[in-house]
């Protein structure tokens, strides 16, 4: 199964054919200020294994370790990719064609989780995964 996306105006498309992991609801307050969201799903994939098939992100780096890509025709979020996991890119959920193929299955960084949202839904981190559950 091709999972297929892009950003809100067209201009950068993507593919993958690996089964997306790690699909979660992030909360941090960096993910938030990106998307202008009170929380955003990510899917990650092997980063070898995502391929554009039409444009190419704008990249920056967002602190010493991550670097974010976008559109830099309509400013769409498009990857998240830190040094630590280099092989590992994670893919905002909702530019899919089809969200519901990788659909949250946890939230991390629940610590930073606005106080209107609630997390009681699926299991939540206070950090990352590894770091322990609330």
């Amino acid at each position: 199964m091709a999972l297929t996306g892009g950003c809100s105006c067209g201009a950068v498309r993507y593919e993958t054919a690996a089964a997306p992991f790690h699909c979660t609801l992030c909360h941090c307050v960096d993910c938030r200020r990106v998307a202008a969201a009170p929380a955003v799903a990510w899917f990650t994939v092997p980063a070898a294994e995502l391929r554009y098939v039409r444009g190419a992100p704008a990249v920056h780096r967002s602190s010493p370790q991550v670097e974010r890509s976008f559109s830099a025709a309509c400013g769409s979020p498009l990857t998240y990719r830190n040094d630590a996991y280099a092989h590992e890119i994670d893919v905002p959920g909702c530019s899919l064609d089809e969200p519901e193929l990788a659909a949250p299955q946890d939230h991390t960084w629940a610590s930073q989780k606005l106080r209107w949202m609630r997390v009681d839904d699926m299991p939540a981190y206070s950090r990352s995964r590894g770091e322990g559950r609330e």
